[in-house]
């Protein structure tokens, strides 16, 4: 259902010669980063950002990717997936972000007993995908959010 080129990584242990083929297909188009929501699919994520820039993130939240007791893209809806695509977070950060921890922290995110359940409230509503305090922080300046967009999403 979509007119792309499909590069799998059989697994999380991703080959060098992946990497260099991604890494050549990113210098002349974007190459969008859609791996399971998993930690697996974390540390491909991770390795990739590691040796390529630029890459474009697409996130599936871990909830509609479970069919069958198994967790994954190939588990999702089509809808899913394309409402994933629709949300795309670059890997650098945005030059005007001036967001911060501090930020993070005052507004319950970071640091707090009701964090998590907060970040999740805001990673969906963002289409962020599963953070933690220094990954949701990442993402925010990525997408240049401000801390408007934040009490925003929080307040749903």
């Amino acid at each position: 259902f979509l007119d792309a080129d499909v590069v799998t990584t059989n697994g999380s242990e991703v080959s060098r010669e992946t990497i260099d083929y991604i890494r050549r297909a990113s210098e002349i188009r974007s190459v969008v980063v859609l791996t399971d929501p998993d930690a697996p699919g974390k540390r491909i994520r991770d390795l990739l950002d590691q040796y390529i820039p630029g890459l474009l993130h697409a996130f599936i939240p871990k909830e509609k990717a479970i069919k069958h007791h198994k967790v994954g893209v190939a588990e999702s809806s089509k809808d899913v997936i394309l409402e994933a695509l629709g949300h795309l977070i670059p890997s650098s950060s945005h030059p005007d972000s001036t967001i911060a921890s501090d930020d993070l922290y005052e507004l319950r995110l970071l640091g707090q007993e009701n964090s998590t359940r907060l970040r999740h409230q805001v990673e969906l509503e963002l289409h962020l995908g599963h953070t933690n305090g220094k990954s949701l922080l990442k993402r925010c300046k990525a997408l240049g959010l401000t801390r408007q967009d934040l009490e925003d999403a929080i307040n749903g």
